[in-house]
């Protein structure tokens, strides 16, 4: 995870309102995700913890749930790096 990516995180956790696909995609990509095209949606999977997963739309807008979703799973793939890292 880069340092940049960190500070994305820390500014989308003080506020959810005002943030683009752009955003979310550095964030993503800055913590190890990957991000592939589907039919309808792009489908982010982290590659060393599959079940941490979503879909974004491909508009530029979005709702603030996406944000948050974001942050809540960089939290969980923090905490499982942690847990096996640590052990």
């Amino acid at each position: 995870m880069s340092s940049k990516a960190e500070k994305l995180l820390e500014k989308m956790r003080a506020s959810k309102f005002g943030w683009t696909r752009r955003d979310l995609d550095r964030l993503y990509l800055g913590f190890g995700f990957t991000i592939t095209h589907g039919a309808r949606h792009d489908i982010v999977k982290h590659p060393d913890y599959p079940r941490l997963r979503t879909t974004l739309p491909r508009h530029n807008t979005l709702a603030t749930g996406y944000v948050e979703f974001a942050v809540k799973l960089i939290d969980e793939l923090i905490a499982l790096k942690e847990k096996f890292d640590g052990s």
